[in-house]
């Protein structure tokens, strides 16, 4: 193995380690505006309206 050869597997290992970092953090980048976009469709979501205090309160068995 010669020096120069060492040298490129160097260069070539930083690219790597470079490249990985750049992913990781639009990974990270694009998990956060999923997590942004999940919440404002729940914050979209109407509250179910409440049943009337009559309704439910009762068993009809016989029917």
């Amino acid at each position: 193995m010669d020096v120069s050869s060492i040298g490129s597997l160097s260069t070539a290992l930083s690219q790597a380690q470079t490249g990985d970092a750049v992913s990781m953090l639009v990974l990270k980048k694009a998990i956060d505006i999923e997590a942004q976009s999940a919440l404002q469709l729940l914050q979209a979501v109407p509250s179910a309206p409440s049943n009337p205090a009559h309704l439910g309160s009762s068993v009809d068995v016989k029917a």
